[in-house]
């Protein structure tokens, strides 16, 4: 098999410096797509972008925390147990799994659709702000909830098939396979299209760690990419006062920023033989014949 690679600029809208990165990132296709975050500061004036270019790559970043002091935001719906006592979405994934209700949750994701939907923004795949859809922290996984949200709409989602076992993070988590083998049987029942494999980075700048050394990193992902479909996100913005002063790990995201427009990360893109896709050939690979069975195992599942 050939190696295709997505590389998706998350939290678009999170501020004007990241949507700066992201718009020019997209606008010169030196990346594959982003997803945007609706209760977000800055989602208004990505959503402004997505509708003047008629962009057909952009989906939806659910946000169902918000982690940085200088930067939050309250959920769409103002739904109690989606906040913490400062009004604001839950800071930790932690605190999200543990406080929050799966109707208000459901509730949620939903208002973001439409907020995306009433925005003009023609919703190409979905994933998840800091992966609190997934029981990373507790084991209590609301991924049933939005699989069968994408379903409705036919949207791929942010998920992997396998485990890569070259991925330290992915690989670390425990009984991550058996896991994983349940929600994948399920994302296929419900005709919800996911990626092979999900490639992660660390967010911060790791100690001693140059951009040098971040591009190398990188660059030696490519040419060790497994066959299929496989993902990595990044987080691109360019530098200001305002985003030093606001986001503890800028450095990385203008990092991230840079690399993209780098000409031997193109090279090694081409020398490693990787082909950037987007996720509408996640979407084609994941059509296939509905179960009738879908909307029981759903409901079974809710009621877990």
């Amino acid at each position: 098999m050939d190696k295709y690679l997505i590389l998706n600029c998350d939290d678009f809208g999170q501020s004007e410096a990241a949507n700066r990165a992201i718009i020019h990132l997209l606008e010169e296709n030196k990346v594959s797509s982003a997803t945007i975050m609706p209760p977000a500061p800055a989602f208004e004036q990505a959503a402004a972008w997505c509708r003047a270019s008629g962009a057909d790559n952009v989906g939806l970043h659910v946000t169902l925390t918000s982690e940085y002091d200088a930067v939050r935001w309250s959920s769409l719906t103002g739904e109690p147990s989606l906040h913490d006592e400062s009004g604001r979405m839950h800071k930790t994934v932690a605190e999200f799994e543990t406080r929050a209700e799966a109707r208000a949750v459901v509730r949620e994701i939903r208002a973001q659709f439409r907020a995306a939907e009433r925005a003009g923004i023609a919703i190409s795949h979905v994933d998840n702000h800091m992966g609190s859809l997934y029981g990373l922290a507790t084991g209590r996984s609301f991924l049933p909830h939005i699989l069968w949200e994408c379903s409705k709409r036919k949207l791929p989602f942010r998920l992997f098939r396998h485990i890569y076992e070259k991925d330290a993070f992915l690989a670390s988590i425990p009984g991550a396979s058996e896991a994983l083998g349940k929600v994948v049987a399920l994302a296929d029942t419900l005709g919800v299209g996911i990626p092979d494999y999900l490639l992660t980075h660390p967010y911060h700048v790791e100690e001693g760690e140059t951009y040098d050394r971040f591009k190398q990193s990188l660059i030696a992902k490519l040419y060790e990419l497994p066959a299929g479909i496989c993902e990595t996100y990044i987080h691109p913005a360019v530098e200001d006062e305002t985003l030093a002063a606001s986001i503890p790990s800028w450095e990385k995201r203008v990092w991230e920023y840079r690399l993209m427009l780098d000409d031997d990360f193109a090279y090694a893109l081409r020398d490693a033989k990787v082909t950037l896709t987007s996720y509408r050939m996640v979407r084609d690979a994941g059509k296939r014949p509905r179960l009738r069975a879908a909307a029981a195992l759903v409901g079974f599942v809710f009621k877990k």
